[in-house]
């Protein structure tokens, strides 16, 4: 399994955690879901230290060639992420949950 983070630093540029969680809810998530190897996409937000983010977690390394959807937090930012970090996965543990799926949770889709 490999694990990719991406962010950005948020300060001088037009957009903010808000305006990036209102794209999240207009849809650009959704446009994840069927991407092959993903596991799964955690947006990520700090509000405090003006960043964003993703963490995303893969079965296996992502083929260079995958077509991916349209980045949309860099298309609003107007830059690359500051950081770009690639890791390969040593161990997951899962914890005890209620949850019966990842999919449409999250503070941008449930508030």
């Amino acid at each position: 399994m490999r694990c990719d983070i991406t962010l950005w630093d948020l300060d001088g540029t037009a957009q903010s955690v808000d305006s990036l969680r209102e794209n999240l809810r207009a849809g650009a998530a959704d446009e994840w879901a069927g991407v092959p190897g993903l596991r799964a996409k955690f947006w990520v937000a700090d509000r405090e230290g003006n960043r964003w983010g993703a963490v995303m977690v893969w079965e296996h390394d992502r083929p260079a060639d995958l077509p991916l959807p349209p980045n949309r937090a860099a298309e609003l930012i107007g830059r690359p992420p500051v950081h770009h970090l690639s890791f390969d996965v040593e161990a997951v543990a899962e914890g005890v949950h209620q949850l019966p799926v990842l999919h449409g949770l999250g503070a941008a889709l449930t508030d």
